[in-house]
């Protein structure tokens, strides 16, 4: 297995994953760009084809988590959230759509368990999340006739966000929170299941009642 990590500022980290898949015996290689560019999110799908050969996966998990309350969120703010969480995920699809044309694909897109619920501090947040959903279905929809599968992956709480009170991370998780694996799990699925599979959300959540 090939894989190519796309990476912003966490050169470190994307190096260090480079050498976990080379010890496991796959292929690596780390990839700068900044998804909140159109232009950048079109050029890293090129290059991950051609340094592998192809692409037969593309997983879209690149997003921004911040605290947004309604009467601080600034015009800039909100463009942040969106354009990296939703405008990224878009065109890093449709390149990766142009590359896949013909032979076949799939598109995992990473969205949010709680994307649809009331979080009034993080409404960009949640909102760009939902548009990941209704991205997922539209995509599916669009490119069934190429052959590609694009499914969504909607974690619940995983990791405690830095700074998140221990004690109320708790009372929010029930002493349920998910992994990182757990989530692997799910966009391991959807990457190798049959392609007939598509337009699917799947909350990875503990079955925590919405």
């Amino acid at each position: 297995m090939d894989v190519a990590i796309g990476y912003h500022r966490s050169a470190r980290e994307a190096r260090r994953t480079v050498r976990d898949l080379e010890r496991a015996g796959a292929r690596g290689v780390a990839l700068a760009a900044d998804l909140a560019d159109p232009g950048a999110a079109r050029r890293l799908v090129r290059r991950a084809a051609r340094a592998l050969g192809g692409l037969d996966v593309l997983v879209n998990s690149a997003a921004r988590f911040e605290r947004t309350p309604l009467a601080a969120t600034t015009p800039a703010r909100y463009a942040r959230l969106l354009d990296l969480n939703l405008r990224g995920a878009f065109f890093c699809a449709q390149a990766a759509a142009r590359v896949m044309a013909g032979r076949g694909g799939r598109i995992v897109n990473l969205g949010d368990a709680d994307a649809d619920g009331a979080r009034p501090a993080h409404i960009p947040y949640a909102l760009s999340k939902a548009g990941v959903a209704t991205l997922t279905r539209g995509l599916a929809a669009a490119l069934r006739g190429e052959g590609i599968a694009v499914n969504c992956v909607a974690p619940g709480p995983v990791l405690r966000p830095r700074g998140f009170p221990r004690a109320r991370w708790r009372r929010l998780t029930r002493g349920r929170a998910g992994s990182p694996a757990d989530v692997a799990a799910a966009v391991l699925f959807f990457a190798t299941c049959p392609r007939y599979i598509t337009g699917q959300i799947l909350n990875v959540d503990g079955g925590e009642a919405r």
